[in-house]
């Protein structure tokens, strides 16, 4: 392993991380339920004022202010994801004495049915069918369908308001006390009418505000008739969900395709791609945003950050505390991130199959997770966003810049002979960095700016003060419009900066010798909608390279930067070119390095070529060099010439780091032209997938048996190794101890597990071990109904931790 990473990345340096001696936080009491009321009457106030504003969007108070403990409404829920509580204090009285005392002729509420089952219309209508959760879940500015069971029959003359309350204080005037006079007519969007009177059975169609807050809310009735008022009491099985909508035009995230709709909100997994541009990897994600637990984990994280209600039906206000809250900095966010190669307090990043497991331990726990790097954040930032209603996706840039100084150039220093000087090489060269894409208007932006926003959940730079990035309009960066809110100048950077070779003088100054304008987001990519292929987004973020309004965005931004008069430095004649070729090569065997120089000049070249391979951090931090060679070669007008390095097994395992990725610079100089030559070319070695087989027929609530193999591709013995498996509607997180497995060896192991959900789901599996990591694979399951229709079953998907399982067989190479 590589010693003494640079620890040039802000937060993260090479040492891991400790426990913090905090102990385990406790739950806050139980809240406060009295809105505060003013001298006029209830039903005053009622039929008075029926609206409701969002407060002004802030970021609170932050962790500090509130305790691991509290969550929507002050408490964690319980391992179901229903409060656990019982009625409160304002639900206990009955009547305007408060006595309990039910008068003859009163209008009392013996009960309520919330049509809230996963057959039910209000679940299929608002697209939450597939949510475990037995509470009715609703999307914002859509109606909903209620049944109100009367103690008699409903008259013209009565009066029935229901309430909706959430947080602390609940207050109308913020919009977290919502107050809605059935068959009035309200304001904000807020509505109730009477769709059927059926003897003692009230049929209500509830209208919801398209800028509600967002969260769980309690829910209660009054009443008020000749006899006296009456008001149902708080039940914790009558709390309501409010989601984002994006299926609602008067919802600023409302998306008008419905197969992004059916991609981007409703798709439980994906695919996130990895490696180097020319070496694409992909692997699947289980998002599980419907698994139970994950959305009561989504409002938790909104509490922890201490993010005022008011503020909760903003979606920008909303997706940039997700990306602060996401990564551990500055408030005990969910994912501890970690690039030091040594994760053995925790998970090692590749190990992760899907965000469940991370989002129920942080919501368990209270505590941060470790660990996670950039495919991770974004991973469970796609599962926040698409839980909490907004459309979004997972997307990688290939050759991402993280520019240091806003000088939105990577600037690469070398001495006087071109070997790079590691310690003066602060900006760094990605291999790929994964981020988010969600779809929102901004009415905070000028026109022009709605649709995809930009949201970076991993910590690299703060903004603002704060380890978060975004919401940043994809357009602005397209347009180098660098002073647009949020963090588009850093954005900017990674996808669309030049790479500026400096070369140190005799007398010890620095001169541009070489900038490479093509180097910097060469291939933007997410999952296409609806199949597993990867679609290029790049002409989203970027005009066509070295086109003129590509060049213009480029300069216009780098007139804001720190070193606007860049380009102005730069002068070169080329007519040698270099390019780098490697085969496809495969952890734990040779490999070969080639480098071919042409000369498209009409006169011969002498060329010094001097090759440098080291071993790198897919974060472009890189170890020592491990082989360099030197080569002189001289071409003839038109003609080219391959220079070779071999490279055996020997001679880099030792220096393997995580993904086994490897950094060649090429460096050299034209005799004849003084002409410099610079690249930098990364690739990785391959590792092998697990191959996983069906056994049976998928059915829910049965028994189901899958295979996963495996063979070590390493002539050594891995050690520790432990397998992970996940699947939304198929398995819940488990891990699985299975010791060593020799050198060349195969393995089979086999296990079982009961579906809860039909229709196509994801099988995940990966495997990882201090020798190896980045082994992963999976098998789409399409799982049956089980016998009289049933949808859903609750015999399956516990989740099981630590495992150890037998092998099923070995076998050698």
């Amino acid at each position: 392993m590589m010693n003494g990473p640079r620890s040039d990345m802000g937060r993260w340096g090479g040492s891991p991380w400790q426990p913090t001696d905090t102990p385990s936080p406790e739950p806050e009491p139980e809240p406060d339920r009295h809105p505060r009321h003013s001298s006029s009457s209830f039903w005053a106030r009622c039929f008075g004022c029926c609206s409701c504003r969002n407060a002004d969007d802030d970021w609170g108070g932050g962790s500090g202010s509130r305790g691991p403990g509290s969550s929507s409404g002050g408490h964690r829920p319980d391992s179901r994801g229903s409060d656990s509580r019982q009625p409160g204090s304002r639900g206990t009285g009955v009547n305007t004495a408060g006595d309990g005392t039910i008068q003859e002729g009163m209008l009392v509420v013996t009960g309520v049915n919330l049509l809230s089952s996963h057959s039910d219309q209000n679940r299929q209508e608002h697209h939450t069918d597939e949510f475990e959760y037995d509470e009715l879940i609703v999307r914002r500015g859509q109606p909903f369908h209620i049944v109100l069971f009367l103690s008699r029959p409903y008259e013209s003359s009565d009066h029935i308001a229901l309430e909706l309350l959430i947080g602390n204080n609940p207050e109308v005037g913020k919009g977290t006390h919502v107050i809605i006079p059935v068959g009035k007519g309200g304001s904000g969007g807020w509505k109730a009418q009477v769709t059927k009177a059926n003897g003692q059975n009230l049929n209500l169609r509830v209208h919801t505000s398209p800028n509600s807050i967002i969260g769980k809310f309690q829910f209660t009735v009054r009443t008020r008739s000749d006899a006296g008022e009456f008001q149902l009491p708080f039940d914790p099985r009558n709390e309501i969900y409010i989601l984002f909508n994006p299926w609602c035009p008067e919802d600023i995230v409302y998306v008008d395709r419905e197969d992004w709709r059916q991609e981007y909100v409703l798709n439980e997994s994906g695919r996130i791609y990895y490696g180097t541009e020319a070496q694409i990897g992909e692997r699947t994600w289980n998002y599980g945003q419907f698994d139970h637990g994950v959305l009561d984990a989504c409002l938790y994280i909104l509490d922890r950050r201490g993010m005022p209600y008011g503020g909760r039906g903003d979606p920008i206000s909303v997706s940039r505390v997700v990306s602060a809250m996401v990564n551990s900095l500055d408030d005990n966010g969910v994912l501890i991130g970690n690039w030091s190669g040594e994760y053995s307090q925790g998970t090692n990043p590749s190990a992760w199959v899907g965000s469940v497991e991370i989002l129920l331990s942080y919501l368990r726990t209270g505590y941060s997770v470790p660990y996670g790097q950039c495919w991770v954040f974004a991973g469970v930032t796609t599962t926040v966003l698409r839980c909490l209603g907004l459309a979004t996706r997972t997307v990688t840039n290939f050759n991402s810049a993280h520019d240091t100084d806003t000088s939105l150039t990577m600037d690469i220093y070398f001495d006087e002979n071109m070997k790079p000087l590691e310690h003066l090489n602060h900006d760094s060269v990605w291999n790929f960095h994964v981020w988010n894409d969600c779809w929102m208007k901004r009415p905070d932006l000028p026109s022009g700016f709605d649709g995809w926003q930009v949201v970076d959940a991993t910590p690299q730079e703060t903004s603002s003060g704060i380890f978060c990035c975004g919401p940043c309009s994809v357009e602005s960066i397209k347009n180098g419009l660098v002073y647009m809110k949020y963090d588009t100048s850093f954005i900017f950077a990674e996808v669309n900066s030049d790479k500026v070779y400096w070369q140190r003088q005799d007398d010890g100054s620095f001169k541009i010798v070489y900038v490479e304008e093509k180097a910097i987001g060469t291939l933007i990519t997410t999952k296409a909608i609806g199949s597993n292929m990867r679609d290029d987004i790049t002409h989203l973020y970027k005009h066509p390279e070295g086109s003129e309004a590509e060049r213009k965005a480029v300069e216009t931004a780098a007139a804001h930067g720190s070193k606007p008069n860049v380009y102005a430095m730069s002068n070169s004649a080329e007519d040698v070119v270099v390019q780098v070729e490697t085969q496809d090569p495969v952890m734990g065997q040779d490999l070969t390095v080639c480098v071919v120089l042409s000369n498209r000049g009409s006169s011969h070249r002498t060329v010094n070529l001097h090759l440098y391979l080291s071993v790198t951090f897919y974060t472009g931090v890189t170890g020592p060099v491990f082989k360099d060679s030197k080569k002189e070669a001289v071409l003839a007008p038109g003609a080219s010439e391959r220079v070779v390095m071999p490279v055996a097994y020997q001679e880099y395992r030792s220096h393997l780091v995580d993904q086994g990725a490897m950094l060649l610079n090429v460096s050299g100089h034209v005799k004849e032209s003084g002409q410099v030559l610079a690249k930098q070319h990364t690739f990785r070695l391959r590792t092998p997938d697990l191959s996983l087989t069906l056994l049976g027929a998928a059915v829910v609530g049965q028994e189901c048996e899958v295979q996963i193999v495996f063979r070590n591709p390493l002539p050594v013995t891995l050690t520790n190794v432990v397998f992970r498996l996940e699947g939304s509607g198929l398995q819940r997180p488990k891990i699985l101890n299975v010791g060593d497995i020799g050198g060349n060896e195969t393995v089979t192991l086999r296990q079982t597990f009961v579906p809860v959900r039909p229709g196509p789901r994801q099988l995940i599996a990966s495997l990882d071990s201090p020798q190896i990591s980045q082994v992963h694979g999976v098998i789409q399951v399409d799982v049956a109904p089980a016998s009289g229709g049933r949808g859903f079953s609750d015999t399956g998907g516990d989740s099981h931790s630590g495992e150890t399982i037998p092998m099923a067989s070995r076998g050698g190479a």
